[in-house]
């Protein structure tokens, strides 16, 4: 067990004459670790882009609401008629009037 220890510590596994089947190991284990490297790096870029995206969001579902709040204020009859008074136009006193039309038949 202690030379076996000793062995590998060494490093007599990757020149003995079973070597190449361990290099063989040794480069898949390298590889798949590349991978799973990789694929961490591409899932973090993902994840703060998500957060970006969310960040994004929130400010502009604030924008509408905001803008929402201004044209609801804009569209109110006392602001209309302020608005109207500065270019000289005042809301009528007589109320308006129904027309209708009766077509003949024929």
């Amino acid at each position: 067990m202690k030379e076996g220890f000793y062995n590998i510590i060494k490093g007599k596994f990757l020149v003995s004459d079973d070597a190449l089947k361990n290099w063989r190991f040794i480069i898949f284990l390298s590889l798949l670790a590349l991978i799973m490297i990789g694929s961490s790096h591409s899932a973090d870029k993902k994840v703060h882009k998500i957060s970006k995206l969310n960040a994004q969001v929130k400010e502009l579902k604030s924008e509408y609401v905001d803008v929402r709040m201004l044209l609801m204020q804009a569209r109110m009859e006392s602001k209309i008629i302020a608005a109207m008074e500065s270019r000289g136009l005042q809301p009528s006193s007589n109320p308006p009037k129904r027309i209708r039309i009766i077509e003949k038949k024929k």
